[in-house]
Formats: C-alpha cells, sequence, structure tokens
C-alpha cells in the first residue's frame, strides 16, 4: 500500500471537503446562535427532520459494519475478514461521532447533550438510545486505539488493549445490537401517526435487519474505494464473503417486509398513489427487491462493479427507508395538521458539512495510523 507519505492531502477533492466543512461550521455557528425555529423548518408537527432522519438513525446504521465485522473477527473467527477490521471499526466509530453531532444541534437545549450520563430515567426508551450511544462509542474508541498505540509504540498500552480486545467486541456487539434495534423502538410511540406500510410493533427487528445489511454495503463499499484511493490490495474473496452475507440478509429483510405489510395492511395498499405508497415502493425497489435480484445471481455476487452498484443501492435504499420512517410515514397525519416540512438550506449545509468531516478524517486516519497495516 502507499505510505503516508505518497497519501496526498490536499488534492482537488480534498479542498471541495475542506470547503463543505466551512460552511458546514458557518451554518453550525448560525444554528447555535439563532436556535432550532431559525436554521430549520421543524415545526411541532415536524419536530424530527433531516438531522434525524438522514445524520442520525442513517449514520447509525451506516455505522452497524463496525460490529458486524469484529464479530465476524473476533467472535467467529473469520480471519479472512482482518485486512478490513480496522477500517470497519474506524468508520463505525467516526459514524457514531458525527451522528453525535448531528444529535447535538438538533436537540433545542445543545448544551444539555450530556444529562442522560446522569439523569437516568429507566423507562424511557429514548435514554436507553443514549446510553447506548455512550457506551458504544466508547467500546469503539477502545477498539479503535491499537492505531494510535502503535503509531506511537506504546507498547504497554497495546498489550492491555489487546488484552480486552475480545471483552470490548463482545460488549460492543452487544451494545450495537440493542442500541440499532431501539432506536427502531423509538417509534413504537406513535402507532396513530404512522403509515401501516412501516408501523409494527416488531420495528426494533426491522431497524437491526436493515442496519446490518446497510452496514455490510457500507463496508465493502469503503473498503473498495480506500483501495483504490490508498493503494493497498485487499483479496477478492473478502467482497464475495460480504456479498454473499449482503443477500443473506437483504432475504431476511425482504420476507420481514412482506410478512408485516400482509400482517398490518395489505399488498395493494404501496400501490394506492400516495405519497407514503411511492415512498415505500422507492425504499423497496432499489434498497431490497433489485439488489436480491442482482445478487440472486452467482456471476454477479463476483463480479466487483456489479457488487459495488448493488452497495450503492443498499444504502440508498436504508437512507430512503430511515428518511421514510422519520418523516413520510406521518405524512399523512401532518397533511391532516395542515403541516409541511422541507429542510432548510442550514440543515442542507450542516448535513453536507458532517458528510465531508467523516470523509476527511477517515483519510487523515489513512495517511497517520496504521489503519491498513493488517491488509
Amino acid at each position: 500500500m502507499n505510505s503516508d507519505h505518497e497519501i496526498k492531502m490536499w488534492t482537488p477533492n480534498t479542498v471541495i471537503l475542506f470547503v463543505l466543512m466551512t460552511v458546514g461550521l458557518v451554518a453550525i455557528f448560525y444554528r447555535l446562535a439563532n436556535g432550532l425555529g431559525a436554521a430549520t423548518n421543524l415545526n411541532n408537527t415536524y419536530p424530527w427532520g433531516l438531522w434525524l432522519g438522514f445524520d442520525v438513525l442513517g449514520g447509525v446504521a451506516m455505522a452497524a459494519g463496525g460490529f458486524t465485522i469484529a464479530a465476524a473477527i473476533y467472535l467467529f473467527n473469520w480471519k479472512k475478514y482482518k485486512p478490513i477490521g480496522r477500517p470497519a471499526i474506524l468508520t463505525a466509530f467516526l459514524g457514531y461521532l458525527l451522528a453525535i453531532v448531528a444529535l447535538f444541534l438538533d436537540i433545542g437545549h445543545p448544551f444539555r447533550l450530556w444529562h442522560p450520563s446522569i439523569m437516568w430515567q429507566v423507562h424511557s426508551v429514548m435514554w436507553v438510545v443514549a446510553i447506548h450511544v455512550i457506551l458504544y462509542t466508547t467500546t469503539l474508541a477502545i477498539e479503535s486505539s491499537p492505531m494510535l498505540f502503535e503509531k506511537f509504540n506504546m507498547k504497554k498500552a497495546l498489550k492491555v488493549v489487546n488484552g480486552i480486545m475480545i471483552g470490548a467486541v463482545v460488549f460492543g456487539v452487544m451494545l450495537s445490537t440493542l442500541h440499532q434495534a431501539s432506536l427502531g423502538a423509538v417509534f413504537l410511540i406513535a402507532p396513530s401517526k404512522m403509515s401501516p406500510l412501516w408501523f409494527t410493533n416488531f420495528m426494533p427487528y426491522m431497524f437491526l435487519v436493515s442496519a446490518i445489511a446497510m452496514g455490510l454495503a457500507m463496508v465493502s463499499a469503503e473498503a473498495m474505494f480506500s483501495a483504490k484511493a490508498f493503494g493497498h490490495k485487499i483479496d477478492k474473496e473478502i467482497y464475495f464473503g460480504l456479498a454473499r452475507g449482503l443477500f443473506t440478509t437483504l432475504l431476511v429483510y425482504l420476507v420481514l417486509k412482506l410478512f408485516f405489510l400482509i400482517s398490518n395492511s395489505s399488498l395493494a395498499t404501496p400501490f394506492n398513489g400516495s405519497v407514503e405508497s411511492n415512498m415505500y415502493l422507492l425504499e423497496m425497489f432499489i434498497g431490497v427487491i433489485l439488489p436480491v435480484c442482482l445478487l440472486a445471481s452467482r456471476k454477479i455476487r463476483t463480479n466487483m462493479n456489479n457488487i459495488l452498484t448493488v452497495n450503492w443501492l443498499v444504502i440508498v435504499g436504508v437512507l430512503v427507508n430511515r428518511m421514510n420512517i422519520c418523516i413520510f410515514s406521518m405524512q399523512e397525519y401532518s397533511t391532516a395538521k395542515g403541516a409541511s416540512y422541507f429542510p432548510s438550506a442550514i440543515e442542507l449545509l450542516v448535513t453536507l458539512g458532517i458528510f465531508a468531516m467523516g470523509i476527511f478524517l477517515f483519510k487523515m486516519a489513512a495517511k497517520h495510523l496504521p489503519l491498513f497495516s493488517e491488509a
């Protein structure tokens, strides 16, 4: 692979990232100075918008590759995935940190974000989500720390962390499994507002399964891009194995979606021409049906370009799912209340800035830390 000296930081792409981060930072200061009402198009009927749907729900789902790959390497002893272990865990760590930034901006009193850590509300599912985020982000920091200790030749600290790594991974897998599911449990409080296309008492399980699919697709796509950008090689069998895992996960997800659609509504509901039904069909076609059809062919599952296409479809499809659940699933209820929502310019700029920051930090890690040392 390229050495840290060969990875150039100030390329045209990095300049674009820097510009997006700068503009996003200005937008963040505007939101902090003027409040949610001035900076966003949120209202009492639409209290959650782009930052929750895309940045938090979508970002956390993207980070699911961290616990999935960590479990494969450390718990199931599938050593062939070790070359992508560090990038997957780092991606998850960055994803959670940036989701926290989005959550910080989305709450009415940002500087009270730390309150759940000492003000326990054990009967609140949102408190459970907050505690899971705190604990799992800390766990990801521990799982990512060997790169830092290797960089600065901190042998004693590295030995200690390696000694507790299995325990940290087990704890992280438990936390992430519960956390991905608990994000779905948050919406169980709104059965009268949500469309039956999405609402089900088993929504936590749907969130978990779709997050695993998103995580596998994200890890595969990230590995492809980083291999090309940073000049390191990864065995193609890793991509083929991820594609097989993605195919199995999507099959389970498709069966669950159809089962709950029939149980809660009917197969005709997605075709009634409403906004909800159209968004449901978009989500299902892009993120589930088309990828399953493509991955059903072994020839496609073993072609790198096709795998990348499927990865993008799944990533976009799950993001649409999270936006649907957060916003469009309540479209009929909100319209009846006379409310509407479309992200403001500030919301869009902040989201672009957060996304750019994630890519920039990953590139910094690739240049300065032994991120691909096991490839």
